[in-house]
């Protein structure tokens, strides 16, 4: 009988690649790696899933959502990136992959990358297009300041201030300028500035919003894009004041207005009392000089006047005896209307009375009876000739009459509608007729017809 060996002890595929991935992480630590990026992908869960290669090889990456939150830039295909990552092995899959913890780019620095796209992808939105700009006042007296509490950039614009213009007014709203929710912080407070500008609680005339120097990384604060948007959206004008004259950030372009440094923007926004009052000193002096002038051009002209002006007392002499003279020529102007008046109203007294009516009724009466006896004799007249010719025309309407004619032999005749026969041809054999005499009338019936 033939002996077996025993069979050796097989691993399930779930077993090997557990134990593969933990001979990889336990074997690898973190590792730095450089390659080009390929088959980049966002899934909507909010992880990266991309490969890393070089010229011989390639292996897959896997950034979750937590990691690349921290990233300043987004990667694109076929940027060459480098990234710290630990080695490990897809299960499911028995794939070998990287997990990637950070990223940046290879060559030119995350945070200037970072920069450069974001500056791009804001100004294709227009965030800072030259038309949305507001106009800053160059002499504000209510003025927002969101900075440091602590920052020398504070002291800065309040030294400017109260030299150039003591009586301006400083609202401050604190916020950290670097570190992480900084720009949490400077976005909140320009929000609330505007708020308040718009409800009328703070009647603030311009917002600055600033720092002191410092490096890209202490600065980037104001290159984060929820700083530029709250900037963009501010009602109130807005200057932007971050670091020294050579640093430039993303919140200088999306500001109405950029200033090299927070005491230049006190300088933009103030006027200079000194250069004020030198003004106001120019304009006293030459208001002095016009007074001068005009009460020189009035004293002239009052002397000239008074030495036109003649005596009030001959004056008023003089309107008496004119005044006497109008007084007696009113009067006799007035009796004299009165005496024309009188003599006007006596003439109109006699006609009225010649024009009474009584005496006109007196005359018609007078005229009446005459005219009464010809109207009688006239209409006897008419009414005699009237009845004659209407006794001639009678007998001419009698001699002309049917009964006239029948009288002398004649006849009607008519058919069983009343209509009256003309002709022998109007009658058929048979036919009613009936034939009206000059006394009385008959029925007959056609049996013949003649045309003679």
């Amino acid at each position: 009988m033939q002996s077996t060996s025993p069979q050796p002890l097989a691993l399930s595929v779930s077993e090997l690649n557990r134990e593969a991935k933990h001979l990889l992480e336990t074997h690898f630590d973190w590792v730095w790696v450089e390659g080009e990026i390929g088959n980049f992908t966002a899934a909507s869960s909010g992880h990266w899933y991309f490969t890393l290669k070089d010229e011989d090889a390639q292996v897959r990456c896997a950034m979750f959502r937590r990691a690349n939150s921290r990233i300043k830039y987004r990667p694109a295909q076929g940027e060459s990136v480098r990234i710290r990552a630990r080695a490990s092995l897809y299960e499911g899959r028995g794939e070998f992959q990287l997990i990637c913890e950070h990223m940046e780019p290879a060559g030119a620095g995350a945070l200037q990358l970072a920069f450069e796209q974001l500056k791009s992808r804001l100004a294709q939105e227009g965030l800072f297009a030259a038309e949305s700009k507001q106009a800053i006042p160059s002499a504000a007296q209510h003025i927002g300041v969101v900075t440091s509490a602590t920052g020398a950039a504070l002291q800065d614009i309040l030294t400017v201030l109260n030299r150039r213009s003591p009586h301006s007014k400083v609202y401050v709203f604190p916020v950290a300028v670097q570190g992480d929710g900084a720009a949490l912080q400077i976005a909140e407070a320009i929000h609330l500035a505007d708020r308040l500008h718009r409800e009328q609680v703070l009647p603030l005339d311009v917002l600055v919003v600033g720092r002191g120097g410092g490096s890209l990384e202490d600065l980037w604060a104001f290159n984060e894009e929820m700083v530029a948007r709250a900037l963009y959206a501010a009602t109130i004008p807005t200057v932007s004041a971050v670091g020294h004259e050579t640093d430039f950030s993303i919140a200088d372009l999306a500001a109405d207005a950029r200033a090299a440094t927070p005491s230049a923007a006190a300088e933009l926004i103030s006027a200079d009392q000194t250069e004020l009052l030198q003004v106001v000193d120019g304009m006293s002096r030459r208001m002095a000089r016009s007074l001068n002038r005009l009460l020189a051009e009035h004293n002239t002209r009052h002397s000239a006047l008074r030495k036109r002006l003649r005596d009030p007392g001959f004056a008023m002499k003089q309107q008496k005896l004119n005044l006497e003279r109008l007084r007696a020529s009113l009067q006799q102007n007035v009796r004299q209307h009165l005496a024309t008046a009188r003599s006007d109203t006596r003439q109109t007294h006699l006609r009225l009375i010649a024009q009474h009516p009584r005496h006109a009724l007196a005359r018609h009466r007078s005229q009446l009876t005459p005219l009464y006896r010809q109207l009688t004799l006239h209409m006897q007249h008419r009414l005699k000739d009237a009845k004659a010719e209407a006794m001639h025309k009678q007998s001419l309407l009698r001699s002309l009459g049917p009964e006239h004619i029948l009288g002398r032999g004649y006849a009607i005749v008519t058919d069983s509608s009343g209509k009256v026969v003309r002709q022998a041809q109007d009658t058929a054999a048979g036919d009613a007729v009936r034939v009206r005499l000059q006394r009385g009338t008959l029925t007959a019936q056609v049996t013949g017809q003649s045309s003679d």
